[in-house]
């Protein structure tokens, strides 16, 4: 065979991008979930794609392209048998090998986010080997090896089906055997927000999937040595793009219509559902096609995660499989409808009647039942071997802790407390302490805090007082400048998290209701000797007074004494500066 440069160097460089997915897939898996998880969710992701290396090197490839059956294979570990049939034009055996090695990794990655924060990382391990080894091998080969699905003409150019939609299906069966995380339900069976704590980091592996996707479908053209080619692989980023970009609009409409504010982090899902969506058809649709795509798209995965969520109650922490599932295997019906005949068979709105789409969706069908099958048997013969599911105390505490021996994946950064124990299935370590009863209205007076031992003290003797402020975090500023404005020599700043009596502002995540939003606040801690506590008290009421709810509350405490460690000094010495 004559090989190709230009063409060689295509395929590697989309093997590149693809394998770069695993960091898009770590980021976003991570930012949708809890922090306290986030080292087993990174772990997750590297793992499943150096299992998969070996195995599929070992017996995947062969499964998926050796000319065995319509059906299967061969059995060819290492790689070692002829493969010229099925190479692409130009392109040596080991660059095609090393390209359909990173699609693997990517169906196999799609499963851990639906199974986030709540799976043993020796079950996931062995599952995510066995997707690789044969679960997405057997259906790659009825799809790429020349198998039977191939023969009838089914089209499914980059994997909408046969990479996303498998990916979607052991998502489901895998959320679904597992059950919801602690918390995740209340009694009343209605779903409970789990925030992620980090959407920084899911926003960057969006844009890093989304770049990483010019690879993963442009790269399939397997070639850059001809006009057709180069024709093909433009029409392809081209659309590629667009079904992203119109998915992720009509999400943003559509999420802000119903819920009066456009919602972040199901607008970051329709980017990865369009691009779904659109990997089947990306060369035999135009851009037409990719646009109505794209539009449906962003209205299924929207649809589908509150489906999953609310009806089905199968919890979902990333919408895997909303995105990979549903939308892969919509992509791939789509394809029987819009495509215009320059690749494939022409779709139904284009003349072709219903064989194209028929054979559409029985590739679909077959492929869902295949992977059905035997990832629900691999599921349970792992829960009957060794668990799927960590312990509830595991889970509470977090898999980094219990499964890794990590306390925490960001150390040296404080963390927030988690939102809510109820939704968050967090324990608490121990009862909060009741808040410090404020100054009765107008009085001016400050009350003795229980067991100072104030009641009997001396006349003449002075009096210290603690005075404390929660407010917003943006009106720290000003009321940092009127506190020295007064006199004041000294504060102590906190950020905090909590609510009032309206129990904080309801707002919507994914479509679910956030029962208890701890909002941000900050806490001003201040003690008082020269400068009048009500002076104190009207002077912050002034800055920090809006009329809105939120404004914050002070709380007035007394102190029973006042030590400057250094010196020594106790008392009105010790609040006083050095100068």
């Amino acid at each position: 065979m004559m090989y190709s440069a230009a063409n060689t160097v295509w395929v590697l460089l989309g093997a590149a991008l693809v394998f770069f997915m695993q960091a898009g897939f770590a980021m976003c898996e991570a930012g949708f979930t809890r922090a306290k998880n986030t080292g087993n969710i990174l772990m997750k992701n590297l793992m499943d794609f150096c299992i998969g290396t070996p195995l599929y090197w070992l017996a995947g490839f062969g499964i998926m392209f050796g000319s065995g059956t319509a059906l299967f294979g061969w059995i060819d570990p290492f790689i070692m048998k002829e493969y010229g049939a099925v190479l692409p034009e130009g392109v040596p055996l080991w660059a095609f090998a090393i390209f359909q090695t990173v699609f693997c990794a990517t169906s196999a990655t799609i499963v851990s986010g639906a199974m986030a924060e709540r799976t043993r990382f020796s079950a996931y391990c062995i599952y995510s080997a066995a997707i690789s080894l044969f679960i997405y091998p057997v259906s790659g080969h009825w799809i790429w090896g020349g198998g039977w699905l191939a023969e009838m003409g089914f089209h499914d150019f980059a994997g909408s089906t046969a990479v996303h939609m498998v990916g979607g299906v052991c998502a489901l069966i895998g959320a679904k055997i597992l059950g919801p995380r602690i918390g995740k339900y209340g009694p009343d069976g209605k779903p409970r927000a789990i925030l992620g704590h980090n959407l920084s980091l899911a926003a960057l592996g969006v844009f890093i999937l989304w770049f990483c996707w010019f690879g993963f479908n442009g790269a399939s053209t397997v070639g850059m040595d001809s006009d057709e080619l180069i024709t093909s692989a433009g029409l392809v980023f081209f659309n590629t793009n667009l079904a992203a970009a119109l998915a992720t609009v009509t999400t943003m409409a559509l999420t802000w219509i119903r819920y009066g504010k456009p919602d972040v982090s199901m607008t970051f899902n329709a980017a990865l559902a369009g691009l779904v969506g659109i990997t089947a058809g990306c060369d035999a649709v135009d851009p037409f096609g990719a646009a109505v795509i794209g539009i449906v798209c962003g209205i299924l995965v929207t649809v589908s995660v509150g489906f999953f969520d609310r009806v089905v109650k199968i919890d979902d922490p990333v919408g895997a499989i909303s995105v990979h599932g549903v939308c892969g295997a919509a992509g791939t019906l789509m394809t029987g409808l819009f495509a215009t005949g320059r690749s494939t068979m022409k779709g139904l709105f284009y003349g072709g009647g219903l064989k194209f789409l028929g054979v559409q969706a029985a590739g679909v069908l077959a492929a869902a039942a295949w992977t059905g099958v035997v990832i629900t048997i691999v599921f349970l013969l792992i829960k009957k071997a060794i668990g799927l599911r960590a312990d509830a105390a595991d889970e509470i505490l977090g898999l980094d802790r219990s499964e890794h021996g990590l306390p925490t994946a960001y150390a040296g950064y404080a963390m927030l407390p988690e939102e809510g124990t109820g939704a968050a299935g967090a324990i608490p370590d121990e009862a909060p302490a009741a808040a410090p009863a404020p100054a009765p209205a107008g009085t001016g007076e400050v009350p003795h805090s229980a067991g100072s031992g104030k009641a009997g003290k001396a006349p003449g003797v002075p009096v210290y007082s603690r005075v404390q402020i929660i407010c917003r975090p943006g009106s720290l500023e000003k009321l940092q400048k009127a506190m020295n404005g007064i006199g004041i020599t000294g504060m102590t700043v906190t950020n905090v998290m909590g609510y009032g009596a309206q129990k904080g502002k309801p707002e919507y995540y994914r479509g679910t209701p956030v029962e208890v939003t701890l909002l941000p606040k900050v806490q001003v801690d201040i003690v008082v000797s020269s400068v009048p506590v009500r002076e104190v008290i009207d002077t912050a009421r002034s800055v920090l007074h809006t009329g809105h709810i939120g404004d914050g509350k002070i709380f007035v405490t007394e102190v029973e004494n006042v030590v400057r460690v250094r010196t020594g000094e106790e008392g009105f010495d010790a609040l006083q500066s050095d100068e």
